[in-house]
């Protein structure tokens, strides 16, 4: 009786340990197939304004999304006003946060890189200090510059001008160096349906005669971007709401609305008008191959907007 006892006692545990071990196979082998490493991720964030605690509570969030970024691009308005006391600021914030940050950050220049609100317009001796301050900051060499990360390809735009006597202090000023740069860029170790990211603070303009929002030269920058549907083109500038329609696909390639850190303007109901909201609001993005996962964020409330799959 008692050899039969043992003898089911082995049996048991003989088959508890081949069930824990098969379950262990199913469960690798179910990662396999669900769980896959991106090619690259990264974050793209617009409108900080030298807004540091909303920033640090944006770089907390995605660093519990995903600690192992590769990148993180400031889409320009980085700093309110392009002064050397707010460049120092935000410096410190990136600074003791380096832990975690993606090593790779890119930064962008906007419009209020070009700002003193001591200075009524600039003379182009103040857009050359400006444009310096920014340079230092970025470690670039011009307010547009290129990168590739994990072989993928990463273009910046930058306005050339900014609150002056040539340019108004909102729009993006894109010489025919610049634009010619654009082309040489696009079309360097291109590959077709791989895709390209580039960036401009400013949005193209939609409609005659609205170069307020965005740049002079949008049809011309426009013409050369059609030529690589590839492209995913990211503007901010707007503080517009981050939604599902932030992704306009096929036109013919993809443009992308960031969101902002500092405020988001929102229109309310019927008599309140256009409200600014202390919202925190970005994108994160992963890359399968020649497939983008882009995910609007809630930095604030930890919360994700939308889900885009291009191509979809």
């Amino acid at each position: 009786m008692k050899k039969t006892i043992l003898l089911l006692c082995v049996l048991m545990v003989f088959g508890l340990s081949l069930f824990q071990n098969q379950a262990i196979e199913l469960s690798h082998s179910t990662s396999n197939v669900t769980i896959t490493q991106p090619d690259l991720s990264f974050a793209v964030l617009g409108d900080v304004h030298g807004n540091n605690n909303s920033l640090q509570t944006a770089i907390y969030d995605l660093y519990n999304i995903n600690p192992k970024m590769d990148a993180l691009v400031l889409n320009g308005d980085t700093v309110d006003q392009g002064v050397t006391e707010q460049y120092h600021a935000l410096k410190r914030t990136l600074f003791k946060n380096r832990s975690l940050l993606p090593q790779t950050i890119i930064k962008n220049i906007g419009n209020h890189e070009f700002f003193d609100y001591n200075i009524e317009k600039n003379t182009p001796q103040d857009v050359k200090i400006f444009i310096s301050r920014y340079l230092e900051f970025a470690g670039e060499d011009k307010v547009y510059h290129d990168c590739w990360i994990n072989d993928y390809h990463f273009i910046s735009l930058g306005s050339e001008d900014g609150n002056s006597n040539t340019l108004d202090s909102i729009r993006a000023y894109i010489s025919v160096e610049q634009q010619k740069w654009l082309k040489d860029k696009l079309s360097e170790n291109h590959q077709s349906g791989k895709p390209i990211f580039v960036f401009l603070h400013q949005p193209f303009n939609n409609k005659p005669n609205n170069g307020w929002v965005g740049t002079d030269q949008s049809d011309a920058i426009k013409t050369i971007l059609a030529q690589y549907p590839e492209v995913i083109l990211f503007n901010s500038h707007t503080h517009a709401d981050l939604t599902d329609k932030s992704v306009i696909l096929n036109e013919p390639y993809t443009k992308v609305h960031t969101g902002a850190v500092h405020y988001t303007i929102v229109q309310h109901a019927q008599g309140q008008g256009r409200m600014r909201e202390p919202f925190i609001k970005g994108l994160y993005i992963e890359v399968y191959g020649n497939k983008v996962v882009i995910k609007g964020r809630d930095l604030k409330q930890k919360s994700w907007i939308f889900t885009k799959l291009i191509p979809n």
